[in-house]
């Protein structure tokens, strides 16, 4: 995959940065990730994930 964006349902207890890392850990780290907006730790929801050039949409 070299740019894409992804809809996870993030689980309470779990943080943003926590499901970043586990992506980037399958994609490789050569492969930049991002999200769209931090959702707090205690919080379960929608977290817009992005990968590649698509990272770039995340100012917008």
């Amino acid at each position: 995959m070299s740019c894409g964006l992804l809809l996870v349902n993030k689980p309470r207890g779990v943080r943003s940065a926590a499901c970043v890392s586990l992506l980037r850990r399958h994609l490789g780290r050569g492969v930049k990730v991002g999200h769209g907006g931090t959702l707090d730790s205690t919080a379960e929801g929608l977290l817009i994930l992005l990968v590649g050039t698509a990272t770039r949409a995340s100012d917008m």
